[in-house]
């Protein structure tokens, strides 16, 4: 027996034994991690879902609430498990919730938490600006509250390197949707059933870019919204101006600030 214990001490003692010992272990420690994480990403999860689009500002009922599995890989932190959660509260007045889809955090607040107006949100020094739209230029009217976008500018007659010629490029980028409004100010999304027609988006700037988008009026130019990915609007960054030419441009061809007192509406898509 002594013998035996002397022959294990000698091999433990060996520093290739150690050596591969800790290889093995390392590699076992590796797999049961990868297959943890496998398993945990792969099994499914129930979670609540929207049996049918939800409009802003609505109160969430029980038939509007399902149950179905999905991969726990796609579960976020943010996304609500249980349908106490949900049922009775209110979908955020900026925001909508499509048919299908999970039900989020943030999307979904008690009635006391629920803004009674949009502009309680906005910084202050910003102001509030409608930019005219169509059904065609909101991309099939799938602009919604709480999306970000960026603001093309586009002249026909614009002065490029001292000449007369076509300018069109990004003016202004990461404006956040506070709402997408009829002609009569409602919002296109309060009725799912009969969605209707874009004439205005709303948003906030600050106040040089409300300036300088006031005066695009003036500048015989006009502005369209440019939708991006999903990350874009979940990671924004702060609103400003990314094209110096098209802002001289602008300034170039409007009147001075103490002139330009007039209607909020901007743009000319209509």
């Amino acid at each position: 027996m002594s013998s035996i214990m002397i022959s294990i001490k000698r091999f433990l003692k060996n520093k290739n034994t150690v050596t591969i010992l800790a290889i093995l272990a390392s590699l076992a420690i590796l797999y049961w991690a990868y297959y943890y994480r496998i398993q945990k990403a792969t099994e499914p999860v129930n979670v609540p879902y929207a049996t049918r689009a939800i409009a802003p500002r609505t109160k969430i009922t029980s038939d509007m609430v399902s149950i179905k599995k999905v991969p726990g890989g796609i579960v976020g932190k943010n996304v609500l498990l249980g349908t106490a959660d949900i049922v009775g509260k209110y979908v955020l007045n900026t925001a909508v919730i499509p048919e299908g889809s999970l039900f989020y955090s943030e999307m979904v607040v008690d009635w006391d938490n629920l803004p009674s107006s949009l502009f309680e949100d906005i910084p202050n020094g910003n102001t509030v600006v409608l930019l005219s739209v169509t059904t065609e230029s909101t991309y099939g009217n799938s602009m919604y509250p709480g999306n970000y976008i960026d603001l093309y500018y586009v002249n026909p007659n614009g002065i490029v390197n001292g000449k007369q010629a076509l300018m069109l490029g990004k003016f202004i980028q990461s404006i956040k949707i506070l709402a997408v409004v009829d002609s009569a100010g409602n919002s296109v999304f309060e009725t799912i059933d009969s969605p209707r027609t874009p004439a205005y988006i709303m948003f906030s700037v600050p106040e040089d870019i409300h300036l300088l988008l006031r005066k695009v009026q003036f500048s015989g130019g006009s502005l369209f919204p440019v939708p991006r990915n999903a990350e874009y609007s979940k990671n924004p960054e702060k609103t400003s101006i990314v094209s110096n030419e098209i802002k001289m441009q602008i300034e170039r061809n409007t009147l001075s600030e103490d002139q330009m007192y007039g209607p909020t509406i901007i743009g000319g898509n209509n």
